[in-house]
């Protein structure tokens, strides 16, 4: 038989000797492919050289990726849909008949949710406030909600929102409420509808002093009087008064009440503020007992949200620095009750000195970090002392939601990660100040 003197003999020993020349892995030069380094790139992206990917020197359309292993590398880049138009038509027409590839790239596919953040379903709980920040900038409210008011209103309105969000079984969910007293943790287990009563039965205090009825009133056998006891001592009674555990139903009263102290401070025009509310032995001007309930209505929003596992953020920070100052402002009033109670640390012999009302005594530098935050001088010897920056005997530093969890009892004053400076009992002292403002 005959050969054609034009036809190229192939032979096996020829291929041998070739694939040794070339190496492990190398491919023929007449590979179409492998003069391709940047086969990766996606199309439209210029390689090194200034040459774009997906085009050829001279701006013709570069072949697609043709082996088994160039698809198969492809298949990450396919699944986050990366790849070029021809990349992307290669290797769908490669899944189509390669099995093995087809589950890899289901598993990849199915993987890539995995990659990226989950987005809450639930609003901003700043778009009520912005919402309503540019309605009342076009038309200004015929009655104002005062300033003062403006965090209870907030706070109400955010812990509302959780609750029309959570189903029937969820209001039994339990709740672990927890306070500071006498430098010791606290704590008691309620449900959602009891923290819900709990929370009603303190507002109650703020609606006698506005003129409005008690809840408590409305139950037989509680032996308060109209607006008398402490928030502890109404709660429990309010519990006690109930013949069954609180449901859901429990909602309706604490919102109308809470629409209805700010409707009625709103109608003062704002001059009610200095009115006196009592908080049994003492008496709070109506401005600090609406943010005293407005950062009780966080608190314990965050207690509720924690027991349904629902997304609950801080308070607006100008509301959170409003909640922060007044905690300030009644830090010296809670060292004094440390010092009578015989729990205040023992200072250093001649740190502290008395001074008359008035003037300016030892001061403790407190700084609360973030956009709630700011600074405040405590005077240490005496709530009638001047604080005085010239007399800063120490210094503490603290988020501002990390000073508002120590506020609430939330967080163990030796556990608070404060930065701390000079006298260590002074700080001390007012740490553990801090966390006695809690309560049930």
């Amino acid at each position: 038989m005959s050969r054609d003197p034009g036809a190229r003999h192939e032979d096996p020993r020829d291929d041998d000797a070739a694939a040794r020349d070339r190496g492990p892995g190398r491919r023929p030069a007449a590979d179409p492919h492998a003069n391709r380094p940047h086969a990766g790139l996606r199309s439209g992206t210029t390689a090194p050289g200034g040459t774009r990917a997906g085009t050829t020197g001279d701006g013709r359309s570069a072949a697609a990726p043709a082996t088994h292993a160039e698809l198969k590398s492809l298949l990450g880049a396919w699944a986050l849909s990366v790849c070029s138009p021809a990349e992307t038509a290669a290797v769908d027409e490669h899944l189509s008949g390669c099995h093995r590839c087809a589950e890899e790239a289901r598993s990849l596919r199915d993987a890539v949710p995995l990659l990226q953040r989950p987005e809450s379903l639930d609003l901003d709980p700043l778009l009520r406030t912005r919402v309503l920040d540019g309605c009342l900038d076009r038309r200004p409210p015929r009655i104002p909600v005062p300033e003062w008011a403006a965090p209870y209103d907030a706070e109400t309105a955010r812990l509302d929102a959780l609750l029309q969000d959570i189903d029937e079984a969820e209001w039994h969910a339990p709740v672990r409420l927890r306070w500071i007293e006498e430098d010791e943790e606290r704590q008691h287990r309620a449900t959602v509808a009891k923290v819900i009563a709990h929370l009603m039965a303190v507002d109650g205090l703020v609606a006698v002093a506005l003129g409005l009825a008690d809840p408590l009133s409305a139950l037989p056998g509680v032996a308060l009087t109209a607006g008398s006891g402490t928030p502890t001592s109404r709660t429990r009674a309010y519990w006690a008064a109930l013949h069954r555990p609180p449901t859901r139903e429990v909602r309706d009263p604490w919102r109308s009440q809470s629409h209805e102290l700010v409707r009625t401070a709103s109608y003062t025009g704002g001059t009610s503020g200095g009115l006196p509310v009592a908080y049994g032995p003492c008496e709070i001007p109506l401005r600090d007992a609406l943010l005293e309930r407005a950062f009780a209505c966080w608190v314990h929003g965050g207690d509720i949200a924690d027991a349904v596992n629902y997304p609950y953020r801080p308070p607006a920070p100008r509301h959170l620095h409003a909640m922060i100052d007044l905690a300030a402002r009644r830090l010296p009033e809670a060292l004094a009750a440390r010092r009578r109670a015989g729990r205040a640390a023992q200072p250093s012999p001649g740190a502290r000195h008395l001074v008359s009302a008035g003037r300016p005594g030892r001061s403790l530098c407190l700084e609360i970090e973030g956009r709630g935050g700011g600074e405040w001088l405590i005077p240490l010897d005496s709530p009638a002392a001047l604080p005085s920056e010239h007399h800063v005997v120490a210094q503490v530093v603290l988020d501002d939601e990390e000073f508002a969890q120590l506020v609430a009892g939330h967080i163990r004053p030796r556990d608070a990660a404060a930065g701390q400076t000079g006298d260590r009992a002074a700080v001390g002292d007012v740490l553990y100040a801090a966390a006695s403002l809690s309560r049930l």
